[in-house]
């Protein structure tokens, strides 16, 4: 089914040609995730897009990682929330130098570079916000969060729109509204959808598939994206392409990128 693309506005990241790359954690095969070396790798083999979370220190450096803590996949133990900067700083990744980046230290180092950011933490809303501000990124960040209640709270700060994500809630209550009549089914599908650009889900959560055919399809009948994580396997790549979603997020970009290429939908 075609995009309505006319009932909301196509924004500035979501710029792409064909459906979006988007490496998760950045790429490495020897758990660098999260490092610059990793988002270097995805840059290197062509990435436009890449995913990341944060979290803040105690004194408000927002730093790119996943965990709350430092304990998997560090030389350090610790919750984030309650180090300084300085010791988060002094953190080393398993099997290498590299150290926890900071989300601005991202930004600044590929300065077109599109970034996927996944709020965890209440208390990361405030500098994600100056970060976003400070490098006048709104037009190549993608803000997301489990939680509506923190993406809401970090895009209400910012001077300019940025693209979105839906969190759980929203996802829940799109799940069933793709489920209506084809009479209905847009109109309620398009207000649960309003404050967000697009969905970022799992094909299925708690036993129940959330990406089909159907859901795609009410998705897009109101211009909404809808982009699918984690995918690792070529196969499952595959059959999402073929269902027609918008974006993959993958750990393994380099099966990724293989796969769009095959398809002629690889495009930097």
């Amino acid at each position: 089914m075609e995009k309505d693309t006319r009932r909301r506005r196509r924004p500035a990241y979501l710029d792409h040609p064909g459906p979006l790359p988007l490496a998760h954690r950045g790429f490495s095969l020897d758990g660098l995730e999260n490092s610059m070396a990793a988002f270097g790798a995805a840059v290197a083999l062509g990435y436009r897009y890449v995913e990341t979370d944060v979290h803040a220190t105690r004194d408000g450096v927002l730093v790119a990682f996943h965990d709350e803590t430092l304990d998997r996949v560090t030389d350090r133990l610790g919750r984030i929330p309650e180090l300084s900067w300085r010791e988060v700083s002094r953190a080393r990744i398993l099997g290498s130098n590299e150290g926890v980046p900071r989300l601005e230290d991202l930004l600044e180092a590929w300065p077109d570079l599109r970034v996927n950011i996944d709020v965890k933490s209440r208390s990361a809303i405030l500098p994600l916000a100056r970060v976003i501000e400070r490098a006048r990124a709104h037009d190549r960040v993608c803000v997301t969060s489990f939680s509506d209640q923190r993406r809401r709270a970090a895009v209400m700060r910012l001077s300019k729109p940025v693209t979105t994500s839906a969190g759980q809630g929203t996802v829940t209550r799109f799940r069933a509204a793709a489920e209506l009549p084809p009479l209905v089914r847009p109109a309620v599908v398009a207000r649960v959808l309003a404050g967000v650009d697009g969905l970022q889900v799992p094909v299925r959560h708690s036993g129940v598939e959330v990406v089909t055919a159907a859901t795609v399809a009410a998705a897009h009948e109101v211009g909404a994206y809808v982009h699918v994580w984690t995918i690792n396997e070529v196969a499952e790549m595959e059959r999402l392409l073929d269902m027609g979603v918008d974006g993959i997020v993958s750990d393994r970009a380099d099966l990724l990128k293989g796969v769009l290429e095959a398809r002629g939908q690889w495009f930097q």
